[in-house]
């Protein structure tokens, strides 16, 4: 451990698993007191567990603003500032444009997009109080470009990219000290691949036969680099963007995605 966010308080949403745990994980060690939230009561205590003193677990169903407006009421009472927002949760579906169900679409906006907008609403007063801070916004490399049956999961992903560099402007206009930037992993190994499972069709994200989908597989044809990610390789970018190495970054797209959209 380094310290490099030693006292920092920093809330992540849907850190029970995947990169939010990875988040959770990287920046408690790096010295951070961790407020890990999501929907998966079990798993995401037993994060906090794992971390000992320097985590805690609140259930926080993201979509709803009540439900935000009283996590950060709870981070206030107990720590009395928030200085890192990681807004992590997420879910992704897939499907043919025309088979796509609008229940399934508003469902994945209601994730996506409506709790990353709530967490900066309810979340960025807490954070001007202290005198700033740092947003991060979890966007992916569905944000930046098209893929086939993708169409729900990249218009969320695409949104969350510009409404951070909007927001980014605004803190930058009030000079509040709230840096605002999105990171956009490509194919890490996470549970997500298990909700979009085989609805993404065929190779090279073209539309084909549904098939379950072998990460390696895909990196292998979809990737420069030709391996997949993992939690902690965007939890480091993560760790940089929480980081005052980071103070001179806002309104910013952190790519991490071996390549992917370089081409």
């Amino acid at each position: 451990m380094t310290g490099r966010v030693a006292g920092k308080v920093v809330l992540v949403t849907g850190g029970a698993s995947g990169i939010g745990r990875g988040c959770a994980e990287l920046l408690a060690r790096e010295g951070a007191i961790v407020v890990v939230t999501d929907v998966q009561d079990e798993m995401g205590a037993g994060v906090a567990r794992a971390l000992g003193g320097k985590a805690v677990y609140l259930h926080h169903d993201v979509t709803g603003e009540e439900a935000w407006i009283g996590v950060v009421a709870e981070v206030g009472k107990r720590f009395g500032r928030l200085d890192v927002l990681v807004n992590n949760a997420g879910v992704g579906m897939g499907g043919p444009v025309t088979e796509f169900s609008l229940a399934d679409w508003r469902k994945q906006q209601g994730v996506n997009v409506e709790g990353v907008f709530l967490g900066v609403k309810h979340g960025l007063p807490l954070m001007r109080q202290g005198g700033g801070g740092s947003i991060i916004n979890m966007s992916s490399v569905a944000g930046l470009t098209g893929a086939a049956n993708m169409s729900s999961y990249c218009a969320t992903k695409g949104a969350v990219r510009l409404f951070t560099k909007a927001v980014a402007m605004e803190c930058a206009t009030a000079r509040d000290g709230v840096r605002v930037n999105s990171v956009h992993p490509g194919i890490i190994d996470t549970p997500i691949w298990d909700t979009i499972g085989d609805s993404i069709g065929g190779e090279s994200g073209n539309a084909g036969p549904a098939r379950a989908i072998d990460l390696d597989d895909m990196t292998a044809v979809t990737t420069p680099l030709g391996v997949k990610g993992f939690p902690v390789d965007i939890a480091a970018g993560v760790l940089f963007l929480a980081s005052d190495e980071s103070r001179y970054m806002t309104g910013a797209e952190l790519v991490i995605d071996g390549g992917m959209t370089a081409r």
